[in-house]
């Protein structure tokens, strides 16, 4: 994993508690400790990262991302204990309590698949907003399209009984003149 381009640690980060955050036995992965060492690192430096950097999922979160096949079931070798996740500032803490060259080079990875996440989010917002207010531009259009309907809709309909029905088009009244022809002579 240490050659991995950002998108794909970028499919490592999860959504939760309303935070990206990547599993410790990823970091594990990228920073080639074992999950293990990775966690005693975090229990030693337990000051280093606050709730916001790092929190131990509950026992539903753990079974969400188990039904999500995000994570292997427990049993038979695995995890005994629901796992650690870190936010952003909670991975780059982790690469200086690990304090190797390796670590520190893979931090940057992470960092950056973070922000490119990060970005890819905002363009979407940028997109969402501009296809709002195209959205609200055709509102607009639809109740000028379904005025110009309702105006065609009376010209078709048929005139009531009685009343003389109005025609359209230009209209040019002729007015009959008589010419009087006089034939001269020539004498």
């Amino acid at each position: 994993m240490a050659n991995e381009p950002a998108v794909m640690i970028e499919d490592l980060i999860l959504t939760i508690r309303g935070q990206r955050v990547m599993l410790d036995s990823d970091l594990a992965r990228i920073y080639r400790v074992t999950t293990g060492r990775l966690n005693q690192a975090l229990k030693r430096n337990s000051k280093r990262f606050p709730t916001d950097f790092a929190f131990q999922l509950t026992r539903q979160e753990l079974a969400a991302l188990i039904s999500q096949s995000v994570i292997s079931k427990t049993g038979r070798g695995g995890r005994q204990t629901p796992p650690w996740v870190f936010t952003e500032h909670g991975a780059i803490m982790l690469a200086s309590v690990l304090n190797s060259p390796l670590a520190i080079e893979a931090s940057v990875r992470v960092v950056r698949a973070f922000v490119y996440l990060r970005e890819q989010l905002a363009s979407n917002k940028k997109i969402a907003q501009k296809f709002a207010e195209l959205e609200k531009r055709l509102d607009s259009q639809d109740e000028s399209i379904a005025t110009l309907f309702e105006a065609i809709r009376q010209l078709l309909e048929p005139a009531e009984p009685g009343q003389p029905r109005r025609e359209i088009g230009f209209h040019v009244k002729e007015q009959a003149y008589s010419y009087r022809v006089t034939q001269t002579t020539n004498r």
